[in-house]
């Protein structure tokens, strides 16, 4: 009965580290409100997270805003709404936090190295950062959205 036990405690707190990676997983307003993200783990493990919503998604004659920052002239053309702005991160269970990835700012077409930390269940610390300082950059916090916006 002991061994019972004590095999399914341990099954039980092996399933929920291996969980902990996926809670980021989910839809983020960005701290403007101007857009929602939808972060997920694609089928190598990593976090990536594209754009599904923006407050404006159309310039005013009507044409969806491009990502005409961007500095690879080709990817001008591409709209903002789907463009995948997070990539590469992997969850740091030690840190608690996803590292080794980079996020991209279409407004200034630069992408940064970053982390993510999650405060509480509905609150993603990002920090972007240069030249692999930390304590060179920017930090924004996101909320968690129950559903994708339409």
């Amino acid at each position: 009965m002991k061994k019972t036990a004590l095999l399914s405690l341990i099954i039980f707190l092996s399933s929920m580290t291996y969980a902990q990676p996926d809670r980021i997983n989910g839809y983020w307003m960005t701290e403007d409100d101007q857009s929602q993200v939808e972060i997920y783990t694609d089928d190598s493990g990593t976090v990536q997270g594209k754009i599904i919503w923006l407050d404006e998604p159309y310039e005013e004659d009507g044409s969806p805003k491009l990502d005409g920052e961007n500095p690879e002239r080709a990817l001008r053309s591409q709209p903002i709404l789907g463009l995948q702005i997070i990539e590469g991160f992997t969850y740091d269970a030690t840190d608690e936090e996803w590292t080794g990835g980079t996020i991209y700012d279409p407004e200034s077409g630069r992408t940064y190295s970053a982390y993510m930390r999650l405060e509480d269940r509905n609150t993603l610390r990002l920090r972007g950062y240069v030249m692999g300082m930390r304590f060179l950059g920017r930090t924004t916090y996101w909320t968690r959205a129950s559903a994708p916006l339409d």
